[in-house]
């Protein structure tokens, strides 16, 4: 006798089998049709996945579509293997470089690294204005934004939360006649918003910013479904211009670095400009 066994995994195609009724389903190995999860790898092994997440995704699920968050997208990548494990965090509007644990093993061993702040970031930042130094340090502690409509808003307080962050002028250009600079950023701390607040409070929020960028209820108007067209085109781009371009840190005896590309629309910003032609963004 036999019968007709449904197998469906999330974000697999099902498959249906002929099966006797013996069957051990240890010994089953489905054939599954892969799905095309929407993921820019940028190193897989084993242990880890390195992922360049794009601006828009959240990283962690918000809803039960499995297309609707970085983490399920992975998990949709690594089929019947374990979970991943979500190692660091970007905000939903910033691209850049994410890493994933394959393990519970791999995960303690990268917490560790973390918690030992020996990891280094990098972004890159298009600002509003021009930015004078052709370095600095903001140092500014953080804390919650008691006066602001949104309540995930922090902002730069006496006695908050210990923040430092580096940076460096890439670039100083003109658009539309009016002046932006990209930046080359290095947060020593690792604080919500940090780059975000911190650019915002030395006088150049960065473009797209619908929180920090001095219109608070862009933000609110998106998520009530409400932005208009003009406020749209204050902000200039969809997302906030802010790219995680590289993680360095050392992983079993030896220094590894990740580096991530940003996405098009970043890239054109600045390419579309009236100042002298860029050619390449080194990333």
């Amino acid at each position: 006798m036999f019968f007709q066994v449904r197998f469906q995994k999330a974000g697999r195609a099902d498959v249906w089998l002929q099966s006797p009724i013996s069957l051990d389903p240890i010994a089953v190995r489905l054939c599954t049709v892969p799905v095309d999860c929407g993921l820019n790898i940028i190193y897989e092994d084993a242990d880890l996945l390195v992922l360049n997440k794009q601006a828009g995704l959240v990283c962690h699920p918000t809803k039960g579509d499995a297309m609707s968050s970085l983490i399920s997208r992975a998990r949709l990548h690594l089929g019947p293997n374990p979970p991943p494990h979500l190692i660091n965090r970007l905000d939903r509007e910033t691209s850049g470089v994410i890493l994933m644990a394959r393990n519970a093993k791999t995960a303690g061993e990268l917490g560790k690294v973390w918690e030992q702040r020996a990891v280094q970031k990098e972004y890159l930042a298009i600002v509003h204005g021009t930015v004078s130094a052709d370095s600095g340090t903001i140092d500014a502690a953080l804390g919650k934004d008691t006066q602001s409509r949104v309540a995930i808003k922090d902002c730069v307080v006496i006695g908050g939360a210990t923040a430092q962050t580096n940076y460096s002028v890439e670039w100083r250009f003109e658009r539309d006649g009016a002046p932006f600079t990209l930046l080359r950023v290095f947060p020593r701390t690792g604080r919500k918003h940090q780059i975000r607040i911190h650019l915002a409070h030395l006088g150049h929020p960065i473009v797209g910013d619908k929180i920090y960028g001095g219109d608070e209820d862009c933000y609110l108007a998106l998520v009530e479904q409400r932005l208009t067209d003009a406020q749209r085109a204050a902000l200039l781009l969809p997302n906030h211009a802010l790219h995680a371009s590289a993680v360095r840190l050392a992983w079993r005896g030896a220094p590894v670095e990740f580096r991530a590309k940003p996405e098009p629309w970043f890239e054109e910003f600045i390419a579309q400009t009236s100042s002298e032609p860029r050619q390449h963004l080194s990333v």
